[in-house]
């Protein structure tokens, strides 16, 4: 009996270790081979593949981002196959299970919840006698009737295989993220996340997981993603685990999920100190600081601890940090969500992610959706349409926030102009974002694609039909983002270059013979003319930019001149210097 399991990945680079945890489990009874897709796949190339495989059984992982493709994959495959057994497993079939059965009658069997010795028994029993009955943990057809079987005592971790063994996974372990856990279950109960349903928290045995992680490491890994819901509850282990990829981590980057408010200073002053910079990469679920909506969604959290956290960790400079945020959460309306944005942004994390709710099947949040009326899509992800206060009308502007906050902020594509702009040209970090959003819908760019300059040049039209002030600051704050955007020496800009040829020529004579007219790292660079007409570009800015930089003044007495130099070496940053305008008058 050949069993292929399956899922649909969100993207190429990601993996399932779901699946793996499976194969580890019953492989050595089984033949079984997986089998990974991602939701761009067409179907048909899915199900061609599948049926190529020639299996007797598959098994299908599910999850909100891939139910609804996985659904038109079984419906196929059952009609080119109609002997094949379908099972599916994962947290979208793990609740209301009745319901996918009567949804999906192509489906044979569901596994619920933890799998590993669920799947091994359903397995043995296809195989053998065929009494379900004996199997907990499934729902299975019993003629016309669906049978729920009671759930299956949690497994002990420390004996369950390793996922991360396989050979036919080395080849593409340093192009793949490579999702790791240590424990399963989460301490905390928010109401409108699945971890919440089960009680307590069980770990893996500490020195294996050392050890698959040195073997991924050795092999090629060159991300991994630890999927713990909170990685630091026990802070001995979470320091214990953080010292030895410190020691071992020979350039892979490990990112966790944690849990800001609850993090210890001496795990903190310990990462501080020793971290190597890029190396972990943090993400934070802060969701909401309003806190009647923390109260009602069961969410503990002490946002001037968390704050303290994230500054501190931003102050070391040694990890970045990613903090979350949702949108139509009890209790919240357009007003305190923007409040919520703006004290999240003000934190100035590397990334803000902004979601919107999702009454995912088992929640209790699905399940007191109606106190709130919450109106929801029908079927995965499941996204809140609106509430009571929270209407589709807000919940589309939000949106808009979100989309352009992605495009600018979370890409880091100018960021000395956004501080510019929401510190001193917008009443709010959010308002900025929002009034972008609404002018970017409003022109129709949401249709079309853009390039760098296209980000650039739409700013520039945003600012400019709203008469913002000031725009020579942020013009030039701009043309200094746009070229540090660049590895390699830029071929075009976005701007009218008005300089003439003479002067740029006279600059680029008196820079070679008088390097420290610049600075001293412009000096140290040692290049001469030759290199600085292929390496640096160069343009004059109205205002002191080095001052601004240094302390926020505006000093339009003194202009300078920007230059931007250029190694040529993809592992090398631009780097930029300022000089006196009148550079070009002085004598050589």
């Amino acid at each position: 009996m050949k069993t292929v399991l399956a899922t649909l990945n969100a993207k190429y680079i990601h993996t399932s270790l779901a699946l793996r945890f499976l194969k580890a489990f019953s492989e050595k009874d089984f033949d079984m081979e997986i089998a990974e897709y991602t939701i761009k796949d067409p179907i048909m190339n899915i199900v061609s593949d599948l049926f190529q495989r020639d299996p007797d059984v598959i098994g299908f992982s599910c999850y909100i981002w891939n139910i609804e493709e996985t659904i038109k994959v079984i419906e196929m495959i059952k009609k080119v196959k109609p002997e094949i057994t379908v099972i599916l497993g994962g947290p979208e079939v793990s609740y209301d299970t009745e319901y996918w059965m009567q949804r999906i009658p192509q489906v044979d069997f569901i596994v619920m919840g933890e799998g590993e010795e669920t799947l091994h028994h359903l397995l043995s029993e296809l195989s053998s006698t065929r009494k379900f009955h004996f199997v907990y943990g499934i729902a299975y057809r019993k003629g016309e009737e669906i049978v729920l079987m009671p759930g299956r005592p949690k497994l002990n971790l420390a004996e369950l295989p390793s996922p991360h063994r396989f050979q036919e996974d080395i080849p593409s372990l340093a192009n793949r993220v490579v999702y790791f856990e240590t424990s399963r279950g989460c301490p905390f109960s928010c109401q409108f996340c699945l971890s919440s349903i089960e009680v307590g928290v069980r770990y893996f045995d500490i020195e294996r997981t050392k050890e698959d992680i040195l073997y991924l490491i050795a092999n090629g890994a060159k991300l991994i993603k630890f999927v713990d819901r909170t990685f630091n509850i026990k802070r001995d282990y979470a320091l214990e685990i953080f010292e030895f990829l410190i020691a071992n981590h020979q350039g892979c980057v490990f990112q966790f999920e944690i849990t800001a408010d609850i993090m210890r200073p001496e795990v903190l002053d310990y990462l501080a100190e020793h971290a190597p910079p890029g190396v972990f990469r943090f993400e934070i679920g802060v969701q909401s600081t309003n806190d009647p909506t923390n109260a009602i969604i069961q969410r503990k959290q002490n946002f001037t601890k968390l704050s303290r956290t994230v500054n501190k960790i931003k102050e070391s400079g040694k990890i970045d940090q990613h903090l979350d945020l949702i949108a139509g959460l009890p209790l919240e309306d357009y007003a305190t969500f923007r409040k919520t944005f703006n004290d999240v942004f003000a934190l100035r994390p590397e990334e803000l992610q902004l979601g919107f709710l999702k009454m995912l099947r088992g929640t209790g949040m699905r399940n007191d959706a109606p106190k709130y009326n919450y109106i929801y899509m029908d079927h995965a992800p499941y996204e809140i349409l609106g509430n009571d206060l929270l209407p589709f009308s807000d919940i589309v502007r939000i949106k808009r926030v979100e989309d352009v906050l992605e495009k600018y902020w979370n890409a880091h594509r100018m960021d000395r102009t956004l501080e510019y702009l929401m510190e001193r040209e917008f009443e709010s970090a959010f308002d900025f974002f929002q009034e972008f959003g609404d002018y970017w819908e409003g022109r129709g760019w949401q249709k079309i694609g853009h390039q760098l300059e296209d980000l650039f040049l739409r700013l520039v039209a945003f600012l400019e039909d709203r008469e913002t002030s000031n725009m020579d600051v942020v013009m030039g704050l701009m043309k200094l983002d746009y070229y540090m955007n660049h590895k390699y020496k830029p071929r075009k800009i976005w701007w009218d270059f008005t300089m003439e040829k003479s002067d740029w020529a006279r600059y680029m004579k008196q820079l070679a013979a008088r390097p420290e007219l610049a600075s001293e790292g412009f000096t140290a660079l040692g290049a001469d003319e030759k290199e600085l007409q292929k390496h640096a570009v160069l343009e004059v800015l109205p205002f002191d930019l080095g001052r601004y930089l240094a302390d926020g003044t505006v000093d339009r007495s003194t202009p300078v001149l920007l230059i931007a130099y250029y190694q040529g070496d993809e592992k090398r940053a631009a780097q930029y210097f300022t000089a006196p305008a009148e550079l070009a008058e002085a004598s050589v």
